[in-house]
């Protein structure tokens, strides 16, 4: 099958979408602004660029940039630095930084992401290695509804006063529902917060930065985590992750990442400070741009009879689109359309392999400017039934759709050797 083929089934779906994107722009516009007005609030200058070194006490570049991402994320601190190497790091911070021993945490969206389980210990990757549970502390969840919703009634039963924390999960993951809506978001913290005020709602928010006009702590969460080389950075960024909430939780945060006698004063910036703003200035358009992609991805797979979710017509609270490909020879062909339409290592073939903190076999797709980066064009899949794979990512809608094409090339091929 010709690409020019898949173009033009890519090119049907896409304009029977149009109002769909008018949607995503006003988004876009809305966020655009909140960050626009963040940095002139701070008075972000060309000084604030400069790198700092070595212990970086009084680092003002990074105590704006700090500031900026606060009112963004309407947070009253945030920690936003290189030393915090990915998305999970972030969270383990989160978590290890406010729980203790005896507490029990709660996850409200079933079982965290895979790489996360090992630092709660419930998988044993991270037995003896500080885990969570090495530390003494529980664990329990309550898995969503076949919805797709949070399951109230049970969550109200596991919660007793051993329970010092709540854990959203605002992506999907590698589960077959969509993500967790800000609304949705609310009124599960409306309802936590109603049985008991002192309980801390943690959100994990990664791939939902900037889908949604509002960000969790806006609706009551306590505190938010996720990773720079994702929404956020905008591309840009090459390293990093933040964490933002409260100052009395913060505190504690800051001081695992560092010690408890220097917690935020400490932490150089590398010369980063550059690319976090500028990466958080283009975020809100490349997002906009991803989820247009996963849009029409779910358009082209929906039109040809396959599951997808979210839906076309759902709304989205993250940048992942899923589809059920059923089998792991189509998984193999969508993700190596995927890498065939990269501008770097476009001639690799992506395969499963054990990858460190998951239980089964994963591919992955992804040639990336930055390793890891999944706001940029990418595609994975645990090799697992029912055989999804979840695409993400693209710095424009134009690589996405290109993406989205090619993967589809791959798939028809294949149907076509299969008759």
């Amino acid at each position: 099958m010709e690409l020019e083929s898949a173009l033009k089934i890519v090119d049907k779906a896409e304009e029977s979408i149009k109002d769909r994107f008018k949607e995503i722009d006003k988004v876009c516009e809305c966020n655009q602004y909140k960050v626009l007005k963040a940095m002139q609030d701070n008075r972000l200058a060309l000084r604030h660029f400069s790198e700092s070194t070595g212990y970086a006490y009084g680092d003002e570049g990074r105590e704006v940039c700090e500031r900026i991402y606060a009112d963004v994320f309407r947070a009253e601190v945030c920690l936003v630095r290189p030393q915090i190497v990915s998305g999970t790091h972030a969270i383990s911070l989160m978590l290890q930084g406010v729980l203790r021993p005896n507490d029990t945490l709660l996850s409200i969206t079933g079982n965290p992401y895979d790489t996360i389980l090992a630092t709660i210990g419930v998988n044993n990757l991270g037995e003896d290695l500080g885990s969570l549970m090495d530390f003494g502390i529980k664990y329990d969840k309550v898995d969503l509804k076949d919805d797709g919703n949070v399951d109230f009634e049970k969550v109200r039963e596991k919660i007793d006063e051993s329970v010092k924390a709540v854990f959203i999960q605002r992506s999907s993951g590698y589960k077959d529902t969509k993500a967790l809506t800000i609304k949705k978001i609310e009124e599960a913290v409306q309802f936590i917060k109603g049985i008991r005020e002192d309980i801390i709602v943690m959100v994990d928010n990664c791939y939902g930065e900037f889908i949604e006009k509002k960000e969790p702590l806006e609706v009551g969460a306590d505190l938010i985590a996720g990773s720079l080389i994702k929404n956020p950075g905008g591309g840009l960024v090459s390293t990093g992750g933040y964490i933002a909430g409260d100052e009395e939780n913060m505190k504690k945060v800051a001081a695992r990442l560092s010690s408890p006698s220097i917690a935020f004063e400490v932490g150089p910036n590398l010369g980063v400070i550059r690319s976090y703003t500028q990466g958080l200035f283009m975020a809100p358009k490349v997002v906009s741009g991803a989820i247009k992609g996963a849009v029409l991805t779910a358009k082209v797979f929906e039109n040809l009879g396959y599951n997808v979710f979210p839906k076309v017509e759902d709304k989205r609270s993250d940048i992942i689109q899923a589809v059920e490909l059923g089998s792991e020879e189509k998984i193999k062909a969508y993700c190596l359309g995927i890498q065939k339409a990269c501008a770097v290592d476009c001639f690799v073939e992506p395969y499963p392999w054990d990858m460190p903190g998951y239980d089964d076999k994963v591919i992955m797709a992804a040639g990336n400017f930055i390793e890891g980066s999944s706001i940029e064009l990418s595609a994975d899949a645990p090799i697992r039934e029912p055989y999804i794979v979840y695409q993400q990512g693209g710095l424009t809608y134009e690589h996405s759709k290109i993406g989205t094409a090619m993967a589809l090339k791959e798939i028809m091929e294949l149907e076509g050797e299969n008759g």
